[in-house]
């Protein structure tokens, strides 16, 4: 494999995940020589690198992920080759059992009668795959693998099988890249939302309830703040807020379609003898508010949004922060109209989707997701929603990819893959075409024949969840929220008690102009309480000793520029009115 060619550099994604998958076969191999007794599950590439399932006890500390790193750079050192070779399913089925393997018995006891069963071999190590490797260990370079992680899986992600050891790895062809990126990984940790949540007393998650986040009072100002945004952009694009029950009858689910394609993660519950389910989408209770009244053609298209709790039962091993939780807030809407208007209505939707991520400073890349195997209705129908949606974000201009049998078994959709100030990439907004709801749930309009038509439905999301959107920009801004966003947008620090009161004043100033202000009476120094306040990201303070209460100013700091010098109040309401009225992303 010559590395001469093109073909054959990280640039390109298939070499790019032949290298990792590679590398998780040295993984393997070093297990296999440091730990004979542990047994081997599965080990793919994956986005950012690879991982290998173990079936041990314990999970592997970090001195240990040291020591299987070591054996990793000999192994590259000896360049083993890579063989490939395939074997009947009785000798592949004697091979696995004679190394002790029971997983890869398991696998191969799982293919097709007729399917080819091939392994590959380097050195004393053979595993079961499918391939395809590279040519020989000896391409890898060692000096730039890092096992990065140890988590617990479970086999085939089923909670009643055995808990495995999954370890974590990323490798490069250069050390360079290898520290660019362990770079990268360090100041994610650094914005780990979980972390900031806590440190900055937004968010908490607690034992008696996995998966459900309770919201702290800074957590709720910033939440609350978010969502009255979202409020003022739907008025402005022509949308109704309504409010749907979280309880709904079993039957609902059944003519909706969900209990077919989704009841494994529903909840469900029994009320005076009836089968009920807790919704896991608002969907169904605003095809219920749509048949409320008759609807004419003139009255489309009819946007309704809704900010709708929904529960979804996710596994505990899935469960991380406000990314994955069991319950969130969705910010939804239907948007019910003509077939004709169908093009339009995308694009007014896409728009409302460049104001809003814009606002946040998010740049986004779209995915067209077409029909999955698990579908309801015809692929005629199919097709041509699929390229009403091509065509419309096309006509404006913009680019996207294709994601083949990702849509949701109504219909079609865009993805919005929203890219944040580490360059890593959120599943957050979404456009879904469906023609098949309004159908199941007989829903009419009158057209401007008199006749009684079928009206086309959108589903949209902006922010997605709530819950993991505040996640995201917590990491995107490190905490550091824009000052219109910002639970405390100024802290108010006087530097004597002598100017207690001075400070208390212009507390009530600010409070009377809608700023969000603390004051800082703590009998500290003021090089303390300015350090504190930074930790805490407040965007501006206002330091006030003797020459500013007789002067009837406030010396002012920002979060990012420091000391800004002294000025007269007025001029800082003037100065954060502006920058709050314009929501700065900074």
């Amino acid at each position: 494999m010559s590395e001469e060619n093109n073909q054959f550099t990280f640039e390109n994604p298939e070499y790019r995940k032949t290298y990792w998958h590679t590398t998780s076969h040295i993984l393997a191999q070093a297990m296999k020589r440091l730990h004979p007794e542990v047994k081997l599950a599965i080990g793919p590439a994956i986005e950012n690198g690879f991982y290998y399932d173990f079936d041990t006890p314990q999970p592997f500390t970090e001195d240990q992920l040291a020591e299987l790193e070591a054996e990793m750079r000999k192994i590259c050192k000896e360049k083993l080759k890579l063989e490939r070779f395939e074997l009947p399913r009785a000798e592949a089925l004697k091979l696995m059992e004679e190394k002790g393997e029971p997983y890869k018995v398991e696998l191969i006891n799982d293919l097709p009668e007729d399917a080819v069963i091939s392994f590959y071999k380097q050195g004393d190590f053979t595993d079961l795959c499918a391939g395809p490797h590279l040519d020989s260990t000896g391409r890898v370079k060692g000096n730039a693998i890092k096992l990065t992680a140890c988590n617990a899986a479970y086999w085939r992600g089923d909670s009643s099988r055995q808990t495995l050891q999954r370890i974590y790895g990323i490798a490069f062809p250069k050390k360079e890249e290898l520290d660019e990126y362990l770079a990268k990984l360090e100041e994610a940790r650094k914005r780990d939302h979980r972390r900031l949540g806590k440190e900055l007393g937004l968010f908490t998650l607690m034992d008696e309830g996995p998966g459900f986040p309770f919201f702290l009072p800074k957590g709720m100002v910033l939440r609350n703040t978010l969502l009255d945004y979202w409020r003022e952009v739907h008025k402005k694009y022509g949308y109704v807020e309504i409010s749907t029950p979280i309880i709904l009858n079993q039957a609902l689910w059944h003519r909706s379609g969900h209990w077919d394609h989704y009841k494994d993660n529903m909840y469900t519950t029994v009320i005076d003898g009836e089968d009920y389910a807790v919704k896991p989408m608002n969907c169904p209770g605003g095809m219920l508010v749509y048949k409320t009244e008759p609807h004419s053609y003139r009255d489309l298209p009819l946007r309704m949004a809704e900010l709708g709790l929904v529960h979804r039962h996710e596994l505990s091993g899935a469960l991380h922060g406000l990314f994955r939780v069991r319950c969130f807030t969705q910010d939804d809407a239907h948007i019910f109209m003509t077939w004709d208007q169908m093009e339009s209505e995308i694009q007014n939707v896409v728009r409302l989707f460049d104001e809003v991520y814009s606002v946040f400073g998010l740049s986004y890349q779209i995915e067209v997701s077409t029909m999955p195997e698990d579908h309801i209705g015809e692929k005629e129908t199919w097709d041509m929603a699929t390229e009403t949606l091509k065509k419309a974000i096309s006509a404006m201009g913009k680019d996207f990819i294709i994601n083949e049998g990702d849509g949701a078994f109504y219909g079609p959709k865009l993805d919005f893959h929203l890219a944040d100030s580490l360059g890593r990439t959120w599943q957050c907004g979404t456009i879904q075409l469906d023609m098949q709801m309004p159908e199941r749930f007989d829903l009419e309009y009158v057209g401007e024949d008199g006749g009684k038509h079928r009206p086309v439905m959108i589903h949209r999301v902006v922010l997605g969840s709530i819950e993991r959107f505040i996640g995201v920009i917590t990491e995107h801004f490190a905490g550091a929220f824009p000052a219109w966003l910002s639970p405390v947008q100024v802290k108010i620090l006087p530097i004597t008690d002598r100017t207690a009161e001075y400070a208390d004043q212009v507390r009530d100033v600010l409070d009377k102009h809608g700023f969000r202000v603390e004051v800082d009476h703590r009998n500290e120094k003021i090089g303390k309480k300015i350090r504190e306040a930074q930790l805490d990201k407040v965007p501006y303070m206002l330091v006030l000793g003797d020459k500013e209460a007789e002067g009837v100013t406030v010396a002012v700091r920002s979060r990012s520029g420091g000391d800004q010098g002294v000025m007269s109040l007025e001029e800082f309401v003037e100065i954060l009115g502006e920058e709050v009225a314009q929501r700065l992303a900074r």
